[in-house]
């Protein structure tokens, strides 16, 4: 079955390829070559290729519900920062002793708050394999309570993009708030080991981004067998013609909040891998315009794709990491004249112009 997809779609076999290529020559150089060698990545480079990487992985997760099942959900960064801060808690309880003050049991900001104890959602963080199931359990309750309750009373279109910011910022408002016991506005950083290793070497940069390549390969194969699967046939369908689906006595709920839910865990799973890279996370990564970038990656790239997600989520960071040192103020200026202009000139986004102009070509 593999071998019969990467023949019939070369495009996303080129880009398979290609992630492949980067998360696993890019660690073999740094591991095998000295620093001083021109094959030698700097670490901020693995970092910020690594990063790509998870938002790469986001952006895959919001076309696989937008592009294929109509949800344009305006809230896919909350479950990414859900996923971040259940590896982030996890990588706090590693502090352990070696804290400022010397607790091995409360991380530096709760003594700082004057806290007496840990809080029972705290237990059991200090077990990688209970913080990784953290990651895809957190975001996936709740999109399926949401989801539930939204499909269910069967909100569509711009009501369900707005309820969807809503919780967006209901818990950035949440996470701000120093009682809640995860860091307050400072969020949580100075992280010091994963898994037992140290997270600042080279070496454990390297895995970060081999993992993610890695994860992003699998999440792209597993989403694009659900599509071509009879469950993706229905829930395109339902993107097209939602009546009538729900006439052919189909339970058009279950089908979106399915599809729903997956999402929410990729993109959970893209904030766990994200956090140990970028060294922090705090609740501006609910921001809702966070979750506006990514719709915005996502119809740069070409929605209704997979690939198109990943394409334009690395162009627009890409293009962020340059314009922002260069200069930052113009950043927010370029951003929104380019997806009007996408918008406008190509409403199947860059990649959707160029499979247009291959079949023109080809006749």
């Amino acid at each position: 079955m593999l071998l019969r997809f990467l023949k019939q779609d070369k495009a996303a076999t080129s880009l398979l390829g290609c992630v492949a290529l980067v998360a696993l020559v890019v660690p073999l150089c740094n591991l095998l070559t000295p620093a001083e060698s021109l094959l030698h990545f700097s670490a901020y480079s693995v970092s910020i290729m690594g990063k790509y990487l998870t938002f790469a992985l986001l952006g895959l997760s919001l076309d696989l519900v937008w592009g294929y099942c109509g949800i344009l959900a305006l809230g896919q960064g909350a479950f990414f920062a859900l996923g971040g801060y259940a590896m982030g808690m996890y990588l706090m309880r590693q502090i352990g002793n070696r804290g400022v003050y010397g607790n091995p049991s409360l991380p530096d900001f709760m003594v700082f708050l004057n806290w007496t104890e840990l809080p029972w959602y705290w237990y059991g963080l200090e077990h990688f394999w209970f913080a990784a199931l953290l990651v895809v359990l957190v975001p996936g309750l709740l999109a399926f309570v949401f989801g539930w309750l939204a499909f269910r009373s069967r909100v569509t279109g711009v009501y369900l993009s707005i309820i969807t910011q809503a919780l967006t910022y209901a818990l950035l408002l949440a996470f701000f708030r120093n009682e809640m016991g995860f860091g307050g506005n400072n969020g949580l950083t100075d992280f010091k080991e994963i898994l037992g290793f140290n997270i600042q070497s080279e070496a454990v940069r390297a895995c970060l981004l081999m993992a993610s390549g890695i994860v992003l390969i699998l999440a792209f194969l597993v989403s694009r067998w659900v599509i071509q699967s009879k469950l993706g046939r229905v829930v395109t369908a339902i993107r097209d013609q939602e009546m009538r689906v729900r006439f052919l006595g189909y339970r058009v709920e279950h089908f979106k909040l399915w599809v729903f839910v997956f999402s929410a865990m990729l993109a959970g799973i893209a904030g766990a891998l994200y956090v140990p890279q970028v060294g922090i996370i705090n609740p501006s990564e609910f921001a809702p315009l966070n979750s506006l970038e990514i719709v915005i990656w996502v119809a740069i790239g070409g929605r209704g794709t997979l690939y198109g997600g990943i394409v334009g989520a690395v162009l627009v960071n890409y293009a962020k990491t340059l314009l922002t040192g260069w200069m930052p103020e113009i950043w927010l200026f370029f951003l929104g004249t380019t997806f009007i202009l996408v918008t406008v000139l190509l409403p199947d986004g860059l990649l959707g112009f160029w499979g247009r102009r291959l079949r023109e070509q080809k006749q």
